[in-house]
Protein backbone atom coordinates (compact mmCIF):
# COMPACT_ATOMS: atom_id res chain seq x y z
CA UNK A 1 0.00 0.00 0.00
CA UNK A 2 1.74 3.53 -1.00
CA UNK A 3 2.07 6.05 1.80
CA UNK A 4 1.18 9.90 0.49
CA UNK A 5 2.17 11.01 4.31
CA UNK A 6 4.12 10.15 7.49
CA UNK A 7 2.27 11.89 10.54
CA UNK A 8 4.08 10.72 13.81
CA UNK A 9 4.17 7.16 12.91
CA UNK A 10 0.88 6.63 11.00
CA UNK A 11 1.52 5.93 7.27
CA UNK A 12 -1.87 7.59 5.33
CA UNK A 13 -2.18 5.65 2.35
CA UNK A 14 -4.43 7.28 -0.93
CA UNK A 15 -7.70 5.23 0.05
CA UNK A 16 -7.50 6.91 3.20
CA UNK A 17 -6.90 10.48 1.80
CA UNK A 18 -9.91 9.35 0.02
CA UNK A 19 -12.07 8.73 2.90
CA UNK A 20 -10.96 11.90 4.53
CA UNK A 21 -11.58 13.36 1.04
CA UNK A 22 -15.17 12.52 1.25
CA UNK A 23 -15.94 13.00 4.88
CA UNK A 24 -15.07 16.88 4.04
CA UNK A 25 -17.61 16.58 0.84
CA UNK A 26 -20.16 15.20 2.99
CA UNK A 27 -20.36 17.83 5.89
CA UNK A 28 -19.74 21.24 4.64
CA UNK A 29 -20.94 22.83 7.61
CA UNK A 30 -18.12 21.17 9.68
CA UNK A 31 -15.30 22.90 11.45
CA UNK A 32 -12.05 21.23 11.13
CA UNK A 33 -12.12 19.95 14.98
CA UNK A 34 -15.68 18.25 13.86
CA UNK A 35 -13.79 16.74 10.79
CA UNK A 36 -11.03 15.53 13.39
CA UNK A 37 -13.53 14.07 15.28
CA UNK A 38 -15.38 12.19 12.74
CA UNK A 39 -12.52 10.77 10.99
CA UNK A 40 -11.01 9.69 14.42
CA UNK A 41 -14.64 7.93 15.15
CA UNK A 42 -14.20 6.21 10.94
CA UNK A 43 -10.98 5.25 12.25
CA UNK A 44 -11.41 3.67 15.76
CA UNK A 45 -8.65 6.01 16.52
CA UNK A 46 -9.21 6.18 20.74
CA UNK A 47 -6.44 6.75 23.19
CA UNK A 48 -6.35 3.69 25.24
CA UNK A 49 -8.96 5.82 27.92
CA UNK A 50 -11.24 5.72 25.07
CA UNK A 51 -11.02 9.70 23.99
CA UNK A 52 -10.71 10.28 20.79
CA UNK A 53 -7.46 11.42 18.92
CA UNK A 54 -8.59 14.56 17.69
CA UNK A 55 -5.82 16.76 18.72
CA UNK A 56 -3.30 14.24 16.82
CA UNK A 57 -6.16 13.90 14.10
CA UNK A 58 -6.29 18.25 13.38
CA UNK A 59 -2.52 17.43 12.71
CA UNK A 60 -1.91 15.20 10.44
CA UNK A 61 -4.92 16.68 8.72
CA UNK A 62 -3.36 19.96 8.37
CA UNK A 63 -0.27 18.13 7.13
CA UNK A 64 -2.23 16.74 4.59
CA UNK A 65 -3.30 19.99 3.04
CA UNK A 66 0.34 21.34 3.47
CA UNK A 67 1.02 19.07 1.29
CA UNK A 68 -1.91 19.68 -1.40
CA UNK A 69 -3.39 16.42 -0.83
CA UNK A 70 -6.90 17.92 0.40
CA UNK A 71 -8.39 21.26 1.31
CA UNK A 72 -10.03 22.32 4.93
CA UNK A 73 -12.28 24.50 5.32
CA UNK A 74 -11.07 27.70 6.82
CA UNK A 75 -10.26 28.29 10.26
CA UNK A 76 -13.37 29.74 12.50
CA UNK A 77 -11.86 30.16 15.39
CA UNK A 78 -8.26 30.93 16.76
CA UNK A 79 -7.40 30.06 19.67
CA UNK A 80 -4.24 31.39 21.81
CA UNK A 81 -1.15 28.99 22.32
CA UNK A 82 -1.15 28.70 26.28
CA UNK A 83 2.40 27.31 25.43
CA UNK A 84 3.94 30.00 23.77
CA UNK A 85 2.77 32.24 27.51
CA UNK A 86 4.82 30.17 29.66
CA UNK A 87 7.83 31.82 31.12
CA UNK A 88 7.92 35.33 32.33
CA UNK A 89 4.12 35.37 31.72
CA UNK A 90 2.83 32.13 32.89
CA UNK A 91 1.55 32.37 36.32
CA UNK A 92 3.93 30.80 38.61
CA UNK A 93 2.24 28.02 41.47
CA UNK A 94 2.03 29.74 45.01
CA UNK A 95 3.18 28.38 47.79
CA UNK A 96 0.75 27.24 50.59
CA UNK A 97 2.04 27.82 53.95
CA UNK A 98 4.12 24.48 55.09
CA UNK A 99 6.03 23.53 58.50
CA UNK A 100 9.77 24.12 57.78
CA UNK A 101 10.83 23.29 61.01
CA UNK A 102 13.81 20.71 60.83
CA UNK A 103 13.04 17.17 60.36
CA UNK A 104 16.18 14.95 61.37
CA UNK A 105 15.04 11.39 62.46
CA UNK A 106 15.25 7.79 61.48
CA UNK A 107 13.21 6.05 58.89
CA UNK A 108 11.65 4.07 60.69
CA UNK A 109 10.56 6.86 63.23
CA UNK A 110 8.96 9.15 60.80
CA UNK A 111 6.68 6.04 59.24
CA UNK A 112 4.36 4.97 58.07
CA UNK A 113 4.67 7.43 55.47
CA UNK A 114 1.82 8.18 53.50
CA UNK A 115 1.90 9.00 50.07
CA UNK A 116 -0.30 10.18 47.81
CA UNK A 117 -1.31 10.57 43.83
CA UNK A 118 -2.24 13.77 43.62
CA UNK A 119 -2.57 14.84 39.78
CA UNK A 120 -6.71 16.01 39.15
CA UNK A 121 -6.87 16.68 43.43
CA UNK A 122 -6.75 19.35 45.18
CA UNK A 123 -3.47 18.84 46.27
CA UNK A 124 -1.98 18.99 43.09
CA UNK A 125 -1.45 22.78 43.76
CA UNK A 126 0.62 21.72 46.81
CA UNK A 127 2.38 19.58 44.47
CA UNK A 128 3.48 22.12 41.99
CA UNK A 129 3.85 25.52 44.33
CA UNK A 130 6.80 23.06 46.68
CA UNK A 131 8.83 22.06 43.32
CA UNK A 132 8.58 25.68 42.14
CA UNK A 133 10.36 26.96 45.90
CA UNK A 134 11.98 24.01 46.24
CA UNK A 135 13.35 22.52 43.39
CA UNK A 136 16.23 23.68 42.02
CA UNK A 137 15.26 23.50 38.32
CA UNK A 138 11.43 25.14 39.32
CA UNK A 139 7.79 23.73 37.87
CA UNK A 140 7.69 23.26 34.68
CA UNK A 141 4.09 21.69 33.51
CA UNK A 142 4.31 18.17 32.19
CA UNK A 143 3.31 17.57 28.45
CA UNK A 144 1.11 14.46 27.80
CA UNK A 145 0.24 11.54 30.43
CA UNK A 146 1.46 12.17 34.21
CA UNK A 147 1.18 11.60 37.57
CA UNK A 148 2.57 13.32 40.70
CA UNK A 149 3.11 12.02 43.87
CA UNK A 150 3.15 14.17 47.56
CA UNK A 151 4.95 12.01 50.60
CA UNK A 152 4.03 13.19 54.27
CA UNK A 153 5.40 12.03 57.43
CA UNK A 154 4.10 12.71 60.80
CA UNK A 155 1.33 14.96 59.21
CA UNK A 156 3.41 17.21 56.96
CA UNK A 157 5.03 17.47 53.13
CA UNK A 158 8.22 16.09 53.00
CA UNK A 159 9.00 15.35 49.08
CA UNK A 160 7.39 15.15 45.83
CA UNK A 161 7.95 12.98 42.90
CA UNK A 162 6.73 13.90 39.26
CA UNK A 163 6.49 11.02 36.49
CA UNK A 164 5.46 11.53 32.75
CA UNK A 165 5.55 10.42 29.15
CA UNK A 166 9.17 9.32 28.28
CA UNK A 167 10.80 10.68 25.49
CA UNK A 168 10.49 9.07 22.37
CA UNK A 169 14.39 8.88 21.13
CA UNK A 170 16.52 7.87 23.95
CA UNK A 171 19.72 6.16 22.63
CA UNK A 172 20.77 3.97 25.87
CA UNK A 173 17.58 3.34 26.61
CA UNK A 174 16.44 2.07 23.39
CA UNK A 175 19.52 -0.18 23.02
CA UNK A 176 18.93 -1.75 26.45
CA UNK A 177 15.27 -2.37 25.51
CA UNK A 178 16.30 -3.94 22.17
CA UNK A 179 12.91 -2.76 20.76
CA UNK A 180 12.49 -1.82 16.75
CA UNK A 181 11.50 1.59 15.70
CA UNK A 182 8.08 0.12 14.78
CA UNK A 183 7.58 -1.48 18.28
CA UNK A 184 8.95 1.94 20.37
CA UNK A 185 6.23 4.57 18.10
CA UNK A 186 3.49 1.44 19.48
CA UNK A 187 4.90 0.91 22.69
CA UNK A 188 6.23 4.11 24.20
CA UNK A 189 3.13 4.63 25.75
CA UNK A 190 4.26 2.01 28.23
CA UNK A 191 7.13 3.99 29.64
CA UNK A 192 7.29 6.63 32.70
CA UNK A 193 10.04 9.46 33.20
CA UNK A 194 10.85 10.94 36.76
CA UNK A 195 10.97 14.50 35.64
CA UNK A 196 11.15 15.51 39.14
CA UNK A 197 12.59 14.18 42.60
CA UNK A 198 12.37 16.45 45.33
CA UNK A 199 13.02 16.18 49.35
CA UNK A 200 11.96 19.35 51.26
CA UNK A 201 15.32 20.66 51.93
CA UNK A 202 14.83 20.97 55.78
CA UNK A 203 13.73 17.21 55.96
CA UNK A 204 17.18 14.77 56.76
CA UNK A 205 16.23 10.97 57.08
CA UNK A 206 18.80 8.59 55.91
CA UNK A 207 17.48 6.58 53.08
CA UNK A 208 14.12 8.28 52.10
CA UNK A 209 14.89 9.00 49.25
CA UNK A 210 15.59 5.27 48.25
CA UNK A 211 12.69 4.49 50.14
CA UNK A 212 10.10 6.61 48.85
CA UNK A 213 11.13 5.53 44.75
CA UNK A 214 10.53 1.89 45.86
CA UNK A 215 7.43 2.71 47.33
CA UNK A 216 6.35 5.05 44.05
CA UNK A 217 7.16 2.15 41.80
CA UNK A 218 5.60 -0.49 43.87
CA UNK A 219 2.25 1.38 42.88
CA UNK A 220 2.68 3.65 39.87
CA UNK A 221 1.59 1.04 37.45
CA UNK A 222 -1.86 0.85 38.93
CA UNK A 223 -1.88 4.38 39.49
CA UNK A 224 -1.43 4.98 35.78
CA UNK A 225 -3.78 2.65 34.44
CA UNK A 226 -6.37 4.20 36.62
CA UNK A 227 -5.70 7.37 35.25
CA UNK A 228 -5.35 6.55 31.64
CA UNK A 229 -6.68 3.11 31.01
CA UNK A 230 -3.10 1.54 30.06
CA UNK A 231 -0.11 0.32 32.61
CA UNK A 232 3.63 1.10 32.53
CA UNK A 233 5.91 -1.27 32.43
CA UNK A 234 9.28 0.52 32.56
CA UNK A 235 10.59 3.85 34.14
CA UNK A 236 13.45 5.92 33.43
CA UNK A 237 15.07 9.52 34.47
CA UNK A 238 17.95 11.34 34.01
CA UNK A 239 20.83 12.66 36.53
CA UNK A 240 23.26 15.44 36.09
CA UNK A 241 26.51 14.36 37.01
CA UNK A 242 27.60 17.45 37.89
CA UNK A 243 25.22 18.50 40.67
CA UNK A 244 24.38 14.84 41.72
CA UNK A 245 25.70 11.26 42.21
CA UNK A 246 22.36 9.48 41.69
CA UNK A 247 22.63 7.38 44.83
CA UNK A 248 19.22 7.07 45.76
CA UNK A 249 18.30 5.32 42.49
CA UNK A 250 20.83 3.07 42.99
CA UNK A 251 20.40 2.28 46.30
CA UNK A 252 16.67 1.71 44.83
CA UNK A 253 17.79 -0.51 42.04
CA UNK A 254 17.69 1.54 39.31
CA UNK A 255 20.49 0.71 36.28
CA UNK A 256 22.70 3.37 34.60
CA UNK A 257 22.28 3.01 30.93
CA UNK A 258 24.57 5.52 30.06
CA UNK A 259 24.78 9.54 28.79
CA UNK A 260 22.53 11.34 26.94
CA UNK A 261 24.10 13.21 23.74
CA UNK A 262 23.94 16.47 24.96
CA UNK A 263 21.53 17.74 22.38
CA UNK A 264 17.92 18.82 23.03
CA UNK A 265 15.12 17.55 20.82
CA UNK A 266 15.23 20.47 18.27
CA UNK A 267 18.71 20.35 17.74
CA UNK A 268 20.12 21.20 14.38
CA UNK A 269 23.34 19.66 14.50
CA UNK A 270 25.65 16.90 16.37
CA UNK A 271 26.98 18.98 18.53
CA UNK A 272 26.35 19.27 22.26
CA UNK A 273 24.36 22.01 23.76
CA UNK A 274 23.58 21.09 27.38
CA UNK A 275 25.55 19.32 29.73
CA UNK A 276 25.59 15.01 29.58
CA UNK A 277 23.16 13.25 31.82
CA UNK A 278 23.37 9.90 33.42
CA UNK A 279 20.65 7.81 31.99
CA UNK A 280 18.92 5.20 34.84
CA UNK A 281 16.04 2.78 34.27
CA UNK A 282 13.97 0.54 36.22
CA UNK A 283 11.89 -2.53 34.79
CA UNK A 284 8.50 -3.30 36.91
CA UNK A 285 7.79 -6.22 35.32
CA UNK A 286 10.29 -8.86 34.37
CA UNK A 287 9.04 -9.41 30.68
CA UNK A 288 9.80 -6.17 30.46
CA UNK A 289 11.46 -6.68 26.79
CA UNK A 290 8.69 -9.25 25.62
CA UNK A 291 5.71 -6.10 26.12
CA UNK A 292 7.21 -3.33 25.12
CA UNK A 293 9.01 -5.65 21.82
CA UNK A 294 4.95 -6.41 20.74
CA UNK A 295 4.37 -4.76 17.58
CA UNK A 296 1.08 -7.29 17.12
CA UNK A 297 -2.38 -5.71 15.87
Amino acid sequence: MESLLRYRGREVSAAEVELIGRLIAEHPQASRRRLSQLLCEAWGWRQPNGTLCDMVCRGLMLALERAGHIDLPAVRQVNGNPLAKRGAQRKRPGLPEIDTNPLVAELCRVQPLLIRQVRRSAEESLCNGLIERYHYLGYCQPVGEHLKYLAYALDRPIACLVFSSAPRHLGSRDRFIGWSQEARQRNIRYLAYNTRFLILPFVRVEHLASHLLGAVARRISRDWETLYGHPVYYLESFVDPGRFRGTCYRAAGWHFLGLTTGRGKDSQSKRANRSLKEVLGYPLIPDFRQRLGEVGP
